[in-house]
Parts: structure tokens; C-alpha cells; sequence
């Protein structure tokens, strides 16, 4: 499952019970957009690659 579709899903449920405002919203995904656009984004793609298979890899 792509972890984009994981975050939209909790985004929207926090959002849904008002933990998270819509400002507070904004400035993430406008974060999110400009890190993406910046020379850190291969380094934040390579962390979320290894976390993710370490945890394709757990047993439970």
C-alpha cells in the first residue's frame, strides 16, 4: 500500500474528528511539497524505502 495513500487516509481522519486544523493542514503539505522539491528529497525517499521494508519484513 502506498504510503501516500496511508497519510492522505490519516490526514483525512484527523482532520474528520478536528484534531488537525485546516492551517496546521496547509503548512504541512506546503512543507511536504517544498521538501519534495528540494535536494533532501532522495535522502527522505531512500529513509522511507528502508523503513518501509524493515517493516515489510517483520513477522508477527
Amino acid at each position: 500500500m502506498s504510503a501516500v495513500l496511508l497519510l492522505g487516509l490519516l490526514i483525512w481522519f484527523l482532520l474528520h474528528i478536528r484534531y488537525l486544523r485546516w492551517s496546521l493542514f496547509l503548512l504541512c503539505g506546503t512543507f511536504g511539497f517544498l521538501l519534495a522539491e528540494s535536494a533532501a528529497a532522495p535522502v527522505v525517499q531512500t529513509a522511507i524505502t528502508g523503513v518501509a521494508a524493515f517493516l515489510g519484513q517483520l513477522q508477527v
